[in-house]
């Protein structure tokens, strides 16, 4: 008997919450819409009626990959972050809520400073973090600063696709060496490094340890690597008094708030997320004496 959109709907979202997706609602209607080529509006409006045998096809099997572990977002190409929907793929991390707290704190500290200000997404995966604050913040020149030529070119992607190419610049640089002499004069860099010490990545959930890219997860063997190397290498790529804002794994503020202090950054400070975990770390150069 044919399945209306409502039946397949249902029968997903109960499936998913059986395999314990936190998101079984959301994550149902998204692979809903994608199978069907539906928006969230023309899916709301044809729940009643019944699906063709193509469009449950192609359900069942995004459904069957997303019970074995494929995360949704690399099944339909694309998450929201901070009001935009961007490409994502395996080549990059999958946006998470918890990172929205690093954009606001760049938000609220650079949106009334001139226009021109100069904001480093550096370690940008996707560019999520730089384009929300861009999007945010018209009075910014952002730049997206990357290794993997991969995840580069999803920046590129989503630099087109939010609309954002006058004003958002993809670079390729390794974050564990100085900056170019080029690349100076910032008033914020925000860094969401990997982060994961090498011998846990391997107990991560499948469903990041086996899609997720590995040398954005592994940040060393204590997984403080990246954050020793740009506190003390990029800080010559601020400027007086420029802000360098780290997002940190649970249990890290303390250990980052020491690496901060140890290389002269000051005013440092420590800001919660929804979670009730310590996930930005910020500090700021010194000013010149007048």
């Amino acid at each position: 008997m044919p399945a209306t959109y409502n039946d397949l709907y249902l029968d997903a979202r109960k499936a998913l919450k059986e395999a314990g997706v936190e998101q079984a609602q959301l994550e149902a209607r998204e692979l809903l819409c994608f199978a069907s080529g539906k928006d969230r509006g023309e899916f709301l409006r044809d729940l009643p009626l019944y699906a063709s045998d193509g469009v449950e096809g192609r359900f069942r099997d995004l459904m069957a990959r997303r019970i074995k572990g494929e995360p949704v977002a690399y099944l339909i190409g694309e998450w929201e972050f901070y009001g935009l929907t961007l490409d994502i793929c395996r080549d990059v991390l999958i946006p998470r809520p918890d990172t929205e707290t690093l954009v606001e704190r760049g938000i609220l500290y650079v949106r009334d400073l001139p226009d021109g200000t100069r904001v480093l997404d550096l370690c940008a995966g996707s560019g999520c973090v730089g384009l929300a604050v861009a999007d945010n913040c018209p009075n910014t020149q952002v730049y997206l600063a990357e290794w993997s030529e991969d995840a580069l070119r999803v920046c590129r992607q989503n630099i087109r696709r939010c609309g954002l190419t006058d004003q958002v610049n993809p670079i390729q640089v390794d974050a564990l060496e100085p900056p170019p002499r080029l690349l100076r004069d910032f008033d914020l860099i925000l860094c969401n490094p990997p982060y994961i010490p090498t011998l846990e990545v391997g107990r991560l959930d499948a469903s990041v340890r086996d899609y997720e890219p590995r040398m954005a997860l592994d940040g060393g063997e204590d997984g403080l690597k990246f954050y020793r190397a740009v506190a003390k290498k990029w800080k010559c790529a601020l400027k007086p008094g420029g802000k360098l804002a780290f997002e940190v794994g649970y249990d890290q503020a303390q250990a980052v708030r020491d690496i901060m202090a140890r290389n002269g950054y000051q005013d440092i400070q420590t800001t919660i997320d929804p979670g009730m975990h310590w996930r930005v770390v910020e500090g700021s150069t010194e000013l010149p004496e007048k």
